[in-house]
């Protein structure tokens, strides 16, 4: 099995867990609200709707897709939240197939991107892999949501080494998009997994280091908590940095969790 088909089977597996959350709601359950002010629910999924079909656009046809980022660089806070809005007012059972459809249709249309090849995305571009991996962030960040709104835990489970390994990947993007040089030498981030194992990055004598729960790096760089309810140790002030302003997704700086005290 290829390491693409690897990736595209765990973001199927992470769909599906999502889906066992929502799939029996009842109709009166999509208006739930969840941790993101203003978002339901329903945004949510619509949410992972449509950004699947702009990571589909992305895949298939590259001069629509660039139609759509012009149209977020006029409209660059206001564009998702509409997308949300517009298909979150679709009646439930007709956006849970949408959905279902649409996560479908992602895995296949990365299956057939070309060796090599990079899709243009919001952010930098990213190869299928890349973006089959920022899927799994945005499925699993936006289920959790879902999970916190029901009052339902979510074991993590070893799909989270694709989220960690964004959220690692992206630490020059996250001090860029806050007008900041990223740091010139490398971290070295060592992860508890799920399973006890440990996930590392970059060299073990760097001077700068992060360690923890791999589940915390994920809630932080997805900006699901604030760093202060975890059990992450940064060494070295650019390590500390980071976690103040780690964020795993493409767009603008968002504005994080509030500590719990």
């Amino acid at each position: 099995m290829s390491e693409l088909r690897g990736v595209l089977d765990d973001l199927l597996a992470e769909g599906l867990s999502l889906d066992d959350l929502v799939a029996s709601l009842p109709e009166s359950g999509w208006s739930t609200m969840t941790p993101a002010e203003g978002w339901t629910i329903a945004h949510q999924i619509a949410h992972l709707a449509w950004t699947d079909d702009a990571s589909i656009l992305a895949a298939t046809d590259a001069a629509g897709f660039q139609k759509m980022v012009t149209e977020a660089w006029q409209n660059p806070v206001g564009l998702v939240d509409e997308g949300a809005e517009a298909l979150a007012r679709t009646p439930p059972a007709e956006l849970l197939a949408r959905w279902r459809a649409g996560r479908t249709a992602v895995a296949s249309a990365l299956a057939d991107v070309p060796a090599g090849e990079k899709l243009p995305w919001f952010g930098p571009p990213m190869s299928a892999m890349s973006m089959a991996t920022a899927r799994i962030m945005e499925t699993w960040a936006h289920g959790l949501d879902i999970a916190d709104a029901l009052g339902v835990e979510r074991p993590p489970t070893t799909r989270l080494r694709h989220v960690t390994h964004i959220s690692v990947r992206t630490r020059d993007f996250a001090f860029q998009l806050h007008g900041l040089t990223p740091p010139a030498e490398p971290f070295h981030v060592a992860l508890t997994a799920p399973d006890g194992s440990t996930w590392t990055w970059g060299p073990a004598d760097a001077a700068q280091k992060v360690t923890g729960p791999a589940l915390d790096l994920c809630l932080v760089a997805t900006q699901r908590r604030h760093r202060a309810d975890t059990a992450l140790v940064a060494t070295g002030p650019d390590a500390d940095k980071w976690l103040d302003i780690a964020q795993a997704f493409a767009g603008l700086p968002g504005p994080g969790r509030k500590p719990s005290q």
